[in-house]
């Protein structure tokens, strides 16, 4: 068994994890986001935590089929297939990085009434 394989399975069953959590959790997992949790209790209140969860829940479903794909064909085909997995995952990954605030979480912002 080659160590790509281990790396990309370890990840996978990871990422389902946290997906379960954020399953189980709903919107009460919103603490789990980063950047989330540093903000104002009254500015967490503007923002849709439900639908927060629910994507954050489907980002790790995307990285653990990606990772779980890496896996199986580094086991079946060649190790350097964990390789191009990783590489994906981390073009997914930073995708999705966000440093500013308002880019992170402008989307789930709820509409004033």
């Amino acid at each position: 068994m080659n160590k790509g394989f281990f790396v990309c399975i370890v990840s996978c069953l990871l990422c389902l994890l946290s997906a379960l959590i954020f399953t189980v959790l709903g919107g009460k997992a919103a603490m789990l986001i980063s950047g989330f949790n540093t903000l104002s209790k009254e500015q967490r209140e503007l923002y849709d935590k439900e639908k927060m969860c629910r994507d954050q829940r489907n980002i790790f479903l995307i990285w653990s089929v990606i990772l779980g794909i890496g896996a199986a064909l580094s086991y079946f085909v060649s190790k350097y297939a964990a390789a191009a997995a990783i590489i994906v995952w981390l073009v997914v990954f930073f995708k999705d990085v966000h440093l500013d605030e308002e880019k992170a979480f402008g989307k789930y912002r709820l509409k004033s009434k």
